[in-house]
Order: C-alpha cells, then sequence, then structure tokens
C-alpha cells in the first residue's frame, strides 16, 4: 500500500495539483469555477476528495475546505489513496462547531479489496470529531460486530452519535434466487454516547424489512462474493415523534420508522409504497432523505443504475417532495438539474443553505452546484442555476456541503524564503486552516533575536501568499494578522542561505 510520500510524489508535476512551497507535502485537487453568479449564500465549501481504483487520482485524498473561488484554505491528506473520507462537514458538539467525516477504505477504490458490494467499507474504518483546532477529540466504532459506514454520521441535539454501520450475515438465499451459502449485508441504524461509547440504540433492516422488496436480484450476489446488497442504507435522520426517516439505495424507497418499537410507520417509494407518486415525483437508487418541514423531504434521485451496464432510469437531479398524509399522495415541490445533464450511479447529496438556496453534491460525478430555492426543471436546467464547480477527472466526493467555518489552528503558520544575492528576497507564507488570516507580517534580521518588520502587511492571496521584499536576513519571521490588524499566529523562525530564486 502506498504511504503518504508515495501517494504525493505522484503530484509534483500535474497541473491540476495544488503545489505549495511552504507546505510541500498537501497537493490537493485543482477545480474548476464553472459559473458563478451573485445571490449566493455564505460559507466554506467541504468536500473530501477519492475516486475509484481504475481511474487516476488528481491530488491526494483527504478532506478539503475550500473558498468559492477553489483556492483550498484547509486540507488534510490521508496516508493512502486507498483511504478515504467521506461524509465531511461541520456539525455542533456540545454548543461548539466541530468537524466530522468517516475514515476508511471504500470497497472498489483498490485492486486488491476483495469484490464486496459497491460502497461497503472495509473492517477497521471508523467516525472522528476535530474541534476548531484541527484536533482528533473522538474516535467512534460501531458495536455488535458491524463496521463503521460511509453513509451516515449525525451528532444529535443530545450529543449522541447516530450513524449506519454494514454486517455480513450468513443465509440461505436459495429461496430468493440466490446462492445457497450466501449472506445478506445488514444494515444498522445504531446511536452510541459519544463520551462512553455506551450503545444506546440499535435497529437492524433485516430484522424489520422484507429482503423479497429489493430492486437488485439476488443473483447478483454471485459476483459479490456471494453477499446480496439488497437494501443498502444511505442516510439516516431523526424526525419528529421519535422517529427516523431512513433511505434505501436499493429498496427504491424511503422509510419513516418508530424509534421506539422499530416498525415500518409508512414507506415511501419501492414496491411497498404507501403513496401515490405523482407526475414526476417517482425516484430510483436515491440518497440522502432529509427533512425539509413536517410535509416536504428532500432527497437526491440518482435514476441510475443497477449495474455498470443498465441503462439510467432518467436524469440524476436534487428532489423535494410534498407528501399529502390524509390522501397518501407524494408530488413533486422543487426540482434541481445540472446544466449539462448528468447520469449518476452513485452517492450524491441535496443542502438547504442558511439563504434558502440549495446546494447539490453530484456524487460519482465530479461536480457541485447551488441553485436558487426555486429550482428548475429537466428542459431548463440553467435556470436558477448560481454557482457550478468540477473537480478534475475522475475524482468524487460522496457528499458535497457549503457550511460556516471558523479554523483557528494551534500550530504555527508556516514560511519557507528564497533570498538572492542582491538582497531581494521572496518569503512563502501559508497556515492551514486558518480561516481569519487577512494578511502577512514579514520580519527579517541578522540573529534570530534581532528581527525587525520589513513588510508591515501583505495581502493574503490564497492558501499561500509570496512576498516580496528588500531584506538580507537571513533569518526570516512571519506573522498572520487577523482583520483587525492584530497578530494571531507566528510562525517559526527560518535561516536561509542566498541561492537561486525557486519557481513553484
Amino acid at each position: 500500500m502506498d504511504n503518504f510520500n508515495s501517494q504525493s510524489s505522484t503530484n509534483h508535476s500535474n497541473p491540476q495539483v495544488w503545489n505549495f512551497v511552504s507546505a510541500p507535502n498537501l497537493h490537493p485537487m485543482k477545480v474548476t469555477i464553472n459559473v458563478d453568479k451573485p445571490g449566493t449564500a455564505p460559507g466554506l465549501l467541504f468536500v473530501a476528495p477519492y475516486t475509484v481504483y481504475e481511474a487516476a487520482m488528481i491530488g491526494q485524498t483527504g478532506a478539503l475546505i475550500m473558498d468559492q473561488t477553489g483556492n483550498p484554505m484547509w486540507f488534510r491528506p490521508l496516508a493512502s489513496r486507498y483511504i478515504q473520507n467521506t461524509d465531511f462537514r461541520v456539525q455542533m458538539y456540545c454548543g461548539n462547531p466541530v468537524l466530522t467525516m468517516w475514515q476508511g477504505t471504500i470497497s472498489g477504490t483498490q485492486t486488491a479489496t476483495p469484490n464486496l458490494p459497491a460502497g461497503d467499507p472495509e473492517p477497521g474504518a471508523y467516525f472522528q470529531i476535530i474541534n476548531q483546532h484541527y484536533k482528533v477529540i473522538k474516535k467512534l466504532f460501531a458495536k455488535k460486530g458491524f463496521t463503521a459506514d460511509v453513509h451516515e454520521f449525525t451528532i444529535t441535539e443530545r450529543n449522541t452519535a447516530l450513524f449506519t454501520a454494514v454486517k455480513q450475515v450468513p443465509a440461505d438465499l436459495s429461496k430468493y434466487g440466490g446462492p445457497l451459502r450466501g449472506y445478506f449485508d445488514d444494515y444498522s441504524i445504531q446511536e452510541v454516547d459519544i463520551e462512553t461509547g455506551e450503545l444506546l440504540f440499535f435497529w437492524s433492516a433485516l430484522e424489520h424489512i422484507n429482503p423479497a422488496d429489493s430492486v437488485v436480484p439476488a443473483s447478483s450476489a454471485t459476483s459479490s462474493n456471494n453477499i446480496w446488497d439488497c437494501y443498502h442504507v444511505n442516510s439516516v435522520e431523526e424526525g419528529p415523534n421519535n422517529t427516523l426517516l431512513v433511505s434505501m439505495r436499493n429498496m427504491w424507497a424511503i422509510y419513516n420508522i418508530d424509534k421506539k418499537t422499530g416498525k415500518v410507520i409508512w414507506q415511501l417509494g419501492g414496491k411497498q409504497s404507501d403513496f401515490k407518486l405523482g407526475p414526476n415525483a417517482a425516484f430510483s437508487w436515491q440518497h440522502d432523505a432529509r427533512y425539509r418541514s413536517e410535509n416536504r423531504i428532500s432527497l437526491f434521485d440518482d435514476a441510475c443504475c443497477a449495474s455498470s451496464t443498465s441503462p439510467p432510469e432518467g436524469q440524476a437531479r436534487g428532489l423535494i417532495l410534498h407528501l399529502d398524509y390524509k390522501h397518501k399522495v407524494a408530488n413533486v415541490d422543487r426540482t434541481y438539474y445540472h446544466d449539462p445533464a448528468l447520469y449518476v450511479p452513485s452517492q450524491g447529496n441535496a443542502q438547504k443553505l442558511s439563504n434558502g438556496n440549495q446546494l447539490i453534491g453530484w456524487g460519482q460525478e465530479p461536480y457541485l452546484s447551488e441553485f436558487k430555492n426555486a429550482g428548475n426543471t429537466q428542459r431548463n436546467p440553467s435556470f436558477n442555476l448560481l454557482y457550478d464547480m468540477r473537480y478534475p477527472n475522475q475524482n468524487l466526493s460522496y457528499r458535497a456541503f457549503k457550511n460556516k467555518w471558523v479554523g483557528l489552528p494551534l500550530y504555527p503558520p508556516s514560511i519557507t524564503v528564497d533570498l538572492l544575492h542582491d538582497g531581494q528576497a521572496t518569503a512563502y507564507a501559508s497556515w492551514n486552516g486558518s480561516t481569519e488570516t487577512v494578511a502577512w507580517q514579514l520580519l527579517a534580521g541578522p540573529t534570530p533575536f534581532k528581527l525587525s518588520v520589513v513588510i508591515f502587511s501583505s495581502p493574503r492571496t490564497g492558501f499561500e501568499t509570496d512576498i516580496h521584499a528588500q531584506a538580507v536576513g537571513p533569518y526570516f519571521q512571519v506573522k498572520a494578522l487577523d482583520s483587525c490588524g492584530n497578530v494571531i499566529g507566528t510562525s517559526p523562525t527560518t535561516y536561509v542561505k542566498i541561492r537561486r530564486n525557486r519557481r513553484k
């Protein structure tokens, strides 16, 4: 397996990858901004880039925060392209904003991985919570022999963790048309006390949902180590009156579950739908079901695909449905289509933003988009599209988010200096994760203890700022300044020998 250095070393000359003089081990992907119109919501963009093993990974896998111009704000690379993060976003824990994510290896992202159903995690995966200083404060693992799953990790208002987990259960699948010695891919929903790790709630799909209702035939198990991925739970959200809203991709259905009894209160979509689906309201292979109000839910309608050779059911879209509980009818409230059309085999999400806009992460297709709340139609996909970003090559992010975030790293800023014979110095300054730095101050002097300011304030120009000055040093230092001109971080002092100027 690749180590950290081997992952980063393959990226140095790629124009689609960032390279920084002051942060030589960071190589996040570069993105392209296709659309950027007024009216977008405030916030930073949160993605976790990776790719399938057949494709070339552009940059490093990991967790990436960007501003709307595509400039990195914080990047934490992983040791290998065969390790990934998913569901990277901002949540609240004990009254404080935190970063949360899943970490592990997703089946299908390396050739050595057993042929498990697509999206299954390898054993050893876990969830993590990171504070505003970018310190990991909690790591959480699934219970009862299940593996922490890529799809969902939510911190509840009770400061507990609600998440999905998966486990292969031996079974005779012959009565469903599968192998005699097979396995169910059973998905559980678990809630644990974050502080103690105590299991507070457990729900198993296999105990409550009939596998025969799956749209994925049991015969598919023969090509997946005899494992039948009949459910594929991919989102869980708490609802009113102690209920859970659960999406199961391979059932084409969304369930409302009584948390106390574990029973299904109603089902939307699939073979046993309690609701009639109105015009254009049918969905398939969906992800990310969320309440928008008591009678409105959103989802990402993949509409694709049973297998790599199967035709799509339709074009991918963000979808908001209105539920008429009295007449048991679901009708379209809003739709969000991409321009140009996308056909998305897996993953994706739809997020309501602070100003009412909608952010759509397009899952296995390398895009994220922001729309006005009113949405658009398949015939007019550019209508109300305010922002569109494309990742390089076949890079993807399971979900994408826009969140407000204040990053306050405790580690110091970084500095590298080029010093020429004529006293011309170029300092490269960066501070991975600092959202409050707006300018840099450059100091130089003959000893580490005799430094004076040579540049009082050089505006921050991106992740890394080049500062040009007339200074002989040979000792240099930078200080990070906030919007009020206060010093909020000081780099180590660096000694620089005279050399030729380097190029990025």
